[in-house]
C-alpha cells in the first residue's frame, strides 16, 4: 500500500504540473513525415503508454542503490583542447564535456540534485557531479537530446547561459519550455537532418533516435527528441541521448561514414518489457557500437540517478561480458568514473 500511495502521489503531482500546460503548443510548424501538426511521431510507434508506466511503477521491485557514493577529488578540465586532439570528461549520467578544435561542448548537462520537476521529490543523485560547476571551462555549446528531466535540466541550462552566454541546441519545440521558464534564455532548435555551425570546422547535426518526449502527463511528444552528430576536423562524434535499438544506428553510420567516438547509453534498461523500445541495454549498446562503425565508444547514462530497476553496478558488468563475447577490446568501449577524462585516440 505504501508503494501504491507513493506512485499515486507522483501521478497527482505530475498532473498538477501539467494542468497549466494542457493547451500548450510547443511547436506549430508545418506538418511533415514525423509531425502531424500537433505531436511528433516515431517511424515505428511505441506500444508502451501511460497505463504500462503505471503497471511498472505499481509492480516494480527495484534493486537497492546506495544512498551516497563518494567519488573523491577530480581533475579540473583544461581551458581548451586544440587541433584534432579529443578530450572527453565524464561528468555524470549523460553529461559529457567534449573538447576538440578549440571548442567546448556539453551533452545533456545535469548539475541539479534531482532529475525531477520538484526540488523536494523525485530521483535524487547518489554522487556529486564529476566536475564542480565552478571548475568548468567556458562552454561554447550545449546539446540537449530530449526533454526528460534527467537530460533537460532548466536550472543547469540557466546557470550555463548566465555564465557563458552558451549556445543551446534542442530538437524542435523544446525552446518553448526554456523560454517559458525565463523569457530571455535564448536557444536554437533543429529538426531531424538539421545542422548548425559552431566555427573552427565544428558543426552539430540533429538526427533521429528511437525515443519520445514529455515533461508532464499532457505534453507527450509535443517536442522533438533525437541524437546529435558533432562533425569535427578530427572525426565525427555521436551522442545517442536516450534511444531504443533500431536500424537508425546503421543508417546514421552510412550517412556520416562512421565515427571516431560514440557516446552510448548502457544503463536504465530494466524492466525490459517496459524499457526495451526506448532504452538500449549493454548488449544492444555493443551492437550499436558496431553498427555505428565507431572506432571508440563511451558508455553513459548510468550510476547517478536511481531511475530504473537494475542494480547500480550491473550495466558495467554486462557491458564487459558483451564486449568479451564479441571479441571487442575494453579499450574500444569503456566507461569512466565521474570526473575521469579520456584522451581519445
Amino acid at each position: 500500500m505504501e508503494k501504491t500511495a507513493i506512485v499515486l502521489a507522483s501521478v497527482a503531482l505530475l498532473t498538477l504540473v501539467g494542468l497549466g500546460s494542457c493547451s500548450t503548443v510547443y511547436y506549430d510548424g508545418p506538418a511533415s513525415d514525423h509531425f502531424n501538426g500537433k505531436t511528433f511521431l516515431n517511424p515505428v510507434p511505441r506500444k508502451e503508454g501511460f497505463f504500462d508506466f503505471l503497471k511498472w511503477r505499481l509492480g516494480r521491485d527495484p534493486a537497492p542503490w546506495p544512498e551516497w557514493v563518494e567519488i573523491g577529488p577530480t581533475a579540473k578540465p583544461p581551458a581548451r583542447v586544440a587541433g584534432k586532439d579529443l578530450l572527453v570528461t565524464f561528468i555524470n549520467h549523460a553529461t559529457v564535456l567534449i573538447q576538440t578544435s578549440g571548442v567546448n561542448i556539453l551533452t545533456d548537462p545535469q548539475w541539479s540534485e534531482r532529475a525531477s520537476p520538484f526540488s523536494f521529490f523525485g530521483p535524487k543523485r547518489v554522487h556529486a557531479p564529476g566536475v564542480a560547476f565552478e571548475d568548468l571551462p567556458k562552454i561554447d555549446a550545449v546539446i540537449v537530446s530530449h526533454n526528460h528531466y534527467d537530460h533537460f535540466d532548466l536550472k543547469t541550462l540557466e546557470r550555463l547561459y548566465d555564465r557563458d552566454q552558451v549556445r543551446i541546441f534542442f530538437g524542435l519545440g523544446n525552446d518553448a519550455i526554456l523560454s517559458k521558464h525565463r523569457a530571455n534564455l535564448k536557444s536554437e532548435t533543429l529538426d531531424w537532418g538539421g545542422v548548425a555551425d559552431l566555427g573552427q570546422g565544428v558543426r552539430v547535426h540533429f538526427e533521429y533516435a528511437k525515443h519520445w518526449s514529455a515533461r508532464n502527463l499532457f505534453d507527450r511528444n509535443r517536442a522533438l527528441w533525437g541524437a546529435f552528430v558533432i562533425e569535427t576536423p578530427g572525426g565525427n562524434i555521436y551522442h545517442a541521448g536516450d534511444t531504443g535499438y533500431s536500424d537508425h544506428f546503421q543508417n546514421t553510420a552510412t550517412k556520416f561514414d562512421g565515427f571516431r567516438l560514440a557516446l552510448l547509453p548502457v544503463g536504465h534498461y530494466a524492466p525490459r518489457w517496459f524499457m526495451h523500445s526506448a532504452h538500449i541495454n549493454p548488449e544492444e549498446a555493443v551492437t550499436a557500437h558496431q553498427n555505428l562503425q565507431a572506432a571508440q565508444s563511451l558508455g553513459i547514462h548510468l550510476g547517478t540517478f536511481p531511475l530504473t530497476d537494475e542494480p547500480r553496478g550491473e550495466p558495467e558488468q554486462r557491458l564487459k561480458a558483451a564486449l568479451q563475447k564479441k571479441g571487442i577490446s575494453n579499450d574500444a568501449f569503456r566507461t569512466l568514473k565521474p570526473g575521469q577524462f579520456w584522451q581519445v585516440p
